[in-house]
């Protein structure tokens, strides 16, 4: 016979509601079917609190209620204690304003997702996200606090460093362009030419989606998925991330790298995460909402952008200070990107085409010209706006030689498509994480080889 197990809740309450008030409500939940309210925890106010003692509200309450020694600051760790202590399903939120704000409910909310349950209240539910335990091989996890902030390039430089210490790793990477079913692609086996990712985009592809920057880049085994939808948290609507997460545990690798996309996580549960922070996002993405959340989760913070005038000296500081703060066991490396073209580029006129913003054009251009010893001819930042980048291409093609461009959104369709019509040549390019303190392959690899201890210690 099918039986449905009891739901245990914990309920976060306050002095600012009358306790007869409350208790009604506490009823009410405990009538629900399946439902229990197991424990109270009184996150403070005193307003029409005339119970003088906590024994009096524990009384008037009728149900266990744990209290904080300082009734003006919100009790987070009784919270988690108290979640642990009756191993609840879920929490309950009965407070308000002006006990809790935004900030607070959300740092609230953050706490208990991290003890895998969901925190709701009258108008709000938020879930932990998805977490499939199917990978049968050590494994991390790469996700990112927001979008634009460099995470596909530092997934293919990690995983190029991954592959050269003879790990064998595989890169299973979801994208909103991804394919209906999980397809790999033999970055370690096919020449991934201009032309041969033209004939991709002919049939349809999106041949810029970040398996394939992953497989060109590092030139090892991709498979890529799609997503679409990003909650807060970092779940997605729909996915086929599972799939290719089975397809990963089949194919000839012995390391698995879920690659993210933007804020998204990658529904999968792997032994270890570095998680990519960048400074160029507003401060309150990374200190507020579900920043903190991501940021706990890391065993790796890669820092990027971390340059003027995408971020001052100050700023960058009081993120490393927080991050610090908050996740106190993670390595942090502050980074810049540079480009590196795939191919020579020597003596030649170049159109470099990047999702870079134009605040750093010229120290982009700088780093080009000293380094490789070309002459950058123009840039557009466009490549994702196509309109943009077609004004961009058409205003500078005439005296190009070579069309230097990121694979990324309309790299394919739109500047290489362009370029080998106009007879250019056609160079990829990467983007390479520098890091401005402390050893980023280093950092890299003791968390690949802590994922590989966590994954024996627990098979």
């Amino acid at each position: 016979m099918f039986m449905k197990t009891i739901k245990k809740m914990v309920c976060l309450v306050d002095g600012e509601h009358y306790l007869p008030v409350t208790k009604s409500a506490l009823d009410m939940l405990d009538n629900l079917e399946h439902n229990e309210v197991v424990a109270v925890v009184f996150i403070g106010g005193t307003e029409k609190l005339r119970e003088a003692s906590p024994e009096g509200v524990v009384k008037k309450l009728g149900r266990p209620v744990h209290f904080s020694d300082n009734p003006h600051e919100i009790p987070y760790n009784i919270i988690k204690e108290v979640v642990d202590e009756y191993d609840a399903d879920v929490v309950m939120d009965l407070s308000d304003e002006p006990i809790v704000d935004y900030s607070k409910r959300f740092k609230i909310a953050s706490l208990v997702l991290e003890e895998g349950i969901p925190y709701e209240g009258p108008d709000f539910k938020f879930y932990p996200v998805s977490e499939h335990d199917i990978l049968k091989k050590p494994s991390l996890k790469i996700l990112g606090t927001g979008k634009r902030i460099g995470k596909t390039a530092v997934s293919a430089y990690a995983t190029r460093l991954i592959h050269k210490r003879k790990y064998n790793p595989c890169v299973v990477a979801m994208g909103r362009g991804g394919p209906e079913e999980p397809e790999i692609v033999h970055g370690d086996k096919i020449e991934i030419t201009p032309n041969y990712l033209m004939e991709q985009s002919d049939k349809g592809i999106h041949a810029a989606s970040d398996h394939w920057e992953d497989a060109l880049m590092s030139r090892i085994l991709t498979i890529g998925c799609r997503r679409c939808g990003g909650g807060m948290v970092g779940d997605v609507f729909i996915t086929n991330m599972k799939k290719g997460a089975q397809m990963a545990n089949e194919v000839d690798a012995d390391f698995v790298i879920m690659e993210g996309s933007g804020a998204a996580i990658p529904p999968v549960k792997t032994d270890r995460h570095i998680v990519l922070v960048g400074a160029n996002q507003p401060l309150i993405n990374i200190t507020n909402f579900f920043g903190p959340f991501r940021i706990k989760m890391a065993d790796l913070v890669v820092l990027t952008m971390c340059e003027e005038p995408l971020a001052s000296e100050d700023k960058i500081k009081s993120i490393m200070d927080f991050i610090k703060d908050i996740n106190p066991h993670a390595t942090v490396i502050p980074t810049v990107f540079r480009p590196k073209p795939l191919e020579d580029i020597t003596g030649k006129n170049v159109l470099f085409a990047t999702t870079a913003p134009e605040s750093v054009k010229n120290t982009l251009i700088k780093h080009l010209e000293d380094n490789y010893k070309c002459k950058i001819v123009g840039t557009t930042p466009h490549l994702s706006n196509r309109p943009l980048l077609q004004k961009d291409i058409d205003k500078y093609i005439e005296k190009t030689d070579v069309m230097l461009t990121e694979l990324k959104a309309a790299a394919v369709d739109v500047a290489t498509k362009d370029a080998l019509k106009a007879g250019l040549e056609v160079v990829y390019c990467d983007n390479i994480p520098v890091a401005l303190e402390g050893n980023l392959p280093d950092a890299i690899i003791n968390v690949v080889d802590s994922a590989i201890a966590a994954f024996n210690t627990r098979t």
